[in-house]
């Protein structure tokens, strides 16, 4: 299975450089918002370089966009692989094809976030389900290698039934686990189970980056309403559960 990637600049490797596609956004300052009030959560653990993986650009900014720009808030240094383009989605307010136009939002959302390097694999949007486990396995395994994290971030598949999204942290797991790894999943707000998450005194700048992370998406605009009033509706702490918890003894370090 072949990539496509980019490192630092944010541009995924093979895209011509050129101008943004017609209708891509430009990054206006997060708009910070009031939250509803909430008791103080455990702190974050203390992740010197996380490493997001998910299935398809849009969930590093609405799934786990706070989460992350909090982790890089901390000090830590950020790297994403995304293991499709994206273009299963059924919505495209753009003129462009989705496996273009996604990666270039990807682009603008993980600057926001603060994430300096982006992988993008081009397994099929929608089909992760059936690519090998051992191949996904690899290509995980891989940029471990590259950015020596200490710590992996997905979706927890509970929280979105996908099971594309199960698959990932199927690969996750496996590839962490062969490098005593933890693997941390964000769990769906209200759910049951593992911790609740504080993101800190900047939780109120978390929440409005992620937002306007999450506008970047803008093929995706028929969607940003109702994803906007969920965003909403969450405090200042986000839910986590441990698919790979860390190893006894590493130097893995909690706040």
């Amino acid at each position: 299975m072949t990539s496509t990637s980019a490192a630092v600049s944010l541009r995924p490797a093979g895209l011509p450089a050129r101008s943004p596609p017609a209708g891509w956004p430009s990054a206006p300052a997060p708009a910070i918002r009031a939250m509803p009030a909430a008791p103080v959560g455990e702190p974050l653990p203390e992740a010197r370089r996380v490493l997001v993986v998910i299935a398809r650009p849009g969930q590093e900014s609405a799934d786990l966009g706070a989460l992350v720009y909090a982790f890089g808030r901390g000090g830590a240094s950020l790297a994403l692989l995304c293991l499709t383009r994206g273009e299963a989605s059924s919505l495209n307010s753009t003129c462009e094809p989705l496996e273009t136009v996604r990666l270039w939002e990807l682009q603008v959302a993980a600057g926001l976030l603060g994430i300096s390097s982006v992988r993008v694999s081009d397994y099929p949007d929608g089909g992760l389900r059936l690519a090998p486990v051992p191949a996904l396995t690899e290509r995980v395994r891989r940029v471990i290698r590259e950015h020596a994290p200490d710590l992996l971030l997905v979706v927890d598949p509970a929280a979105s039934g996908d099971p594309d999204d199960a698959r990932v942290a199927q690969a996750a797991c496996l590839a962490a686990q062969t490098v005593s790894l933890p693997v941390a999943a964000r769990m769906a707000p209200g759910a049951r189970g593992g911790w609740l998450a504080d993101l800190g005194a900047e939780a109120a700048a978390a929440r409005a980056v992620q937002r306007s992370a999450v506008a970047a998406h803008a093929s995706q605009s028929a969607a940003l309403p109702r994803l906007r009033r969920r965003l909403d509706l969450l405090d200042g702490r986000e839910r986590l559960r441990w698919l790979v918890p860390p190893a006894a003894g590493s130097d893995f370090l909690l706040r």
